[in-house]
């Protein structure tokens, strides 16, 4: 057998009767036991010499880190989920220096997961699935990451949108004679969810609708709700008092909050149990291309 044009005999060629076993094993056993006592000696002299000798201390903390940088590296890479490492000899790797040592460098076959093969592998995979019949595969597989990104105030305003239906909102902009010109925006997305859901941080409302909002599981209609006795009881809001008296001129223009039916499922999958899951609960309107604005936090 060789490695990297060493030729070193087979086990076979030596272990063909008990003496050579013996032989093999004592002879194992000495080169262990020498090159523990070569290395420990070695190591104890540079120290001693990078005790006094600047250039000496430099180089061996330059091999120690590089060394502790080979292992974790390795470490890191054979870990890695979906990879699947193999070892492999290098000749820069073979060191002849009076002891017989192989470093085995870690080399990693498998494809990443953004790679052009792999994304056409799992996209027939997907129709493959698609097209089994017996397959019952319970919600959506975004629903696991979309939990992971949700704050727990989130998670009560989507139970309470679910529950209570969509949610009336108004924008308050500058009216009278300087709204003919141009309208500006005082106070935009103001509602109640904060009061009616319970959440701990209501000051955080804008900012949580804006995250649910890029998840997709709600949208906001330019469109008012039928029931104007909503907006009365917003519009009395100390909020919206306070925007509307900021300004001379001011004006109301009422909207709305809804679940998307992708947000709607959510909740009825995630947020309940599976009694309620089939309960009635209020419709909430689809959004219309266009009919869709992001509130700003």
């Amino acid at each position: 057998m060789s490695i990297l044009g060493k030729v070193v005999p087979t086990a076979s060629a030596v272990a063909g009767t008990a003496p050579g076993l013996a032989r093999v094993a004592a002879g194992a056993a000495w080169h262990t036991a020498g090159w523990g006592l070569r290395t420990s000696s070695r190591a104890g002299i540079r120290v001693a010499r990078a005790m006094v000798d600047q250039d000496v201390r430099d180089g061996l903390v330059r091999e120690t880190a590089e060394a502790v940088g080979i292992v974790a590296g390795t470490a890191a890479r054979i870990i890695r989920p979906g990879a699947q490492p193999v070892m492999e000899l290098a000749g820069p790797d073979y060191e002849a220096a009076g002891h017989d040592v192989v470093l085995a460098r870690a080399r990693e076959t498998e494809a990443s997961e953004d790679s052009l093969p792999v994304l056409r592998r799992r996209g027939a995979e997907l129709l493959d699935r698609s097209r089994d019949v017996w397959a019952d595969e319970q919600g959506h597989p975004a629903y696991a990451r979309i939990l992971d990104e949700l704050a727990p105030d989130e998670a009560r305003m989507l139970l309470y949108l679910l529950k209570a239906g969509p949610q009336p909102s108004v924008d308050i902009r500058t009216g009278g004679p300087a709204g003919l010109v141009g309208s500006t925006m005082i106070a935009p997305g103001l509602n109640m969810i904060a009061g009616r859901s319970g959440v701990r941080y209501p000051e955080r409302v804008p900012a949580y609708l804006n995250n649910l909002f890029r998840l997709g599981l709600v949208w906001f209609s330019k469109e008012p709700l039928p029931d104007p006795l909503e907006y009365q009881v917003l519009e009395a809001q100390p909020d919206v008092l306070e925007a509307l008296h900021s300004v001379k001129f001011a004006k109301i223009v009422r909207r709305s909050v809804h679940l998307t039916p992708f947000g709607e499922a959510f909740g009825r999958t995630t947020l309940v149990d599976e009694g309620s899951a089939e309960s009635v609960y209020p419709e909430h309107q689809a959004p219309v291309t266009g009919g869709a604005d992001l509130p700003k936090a």
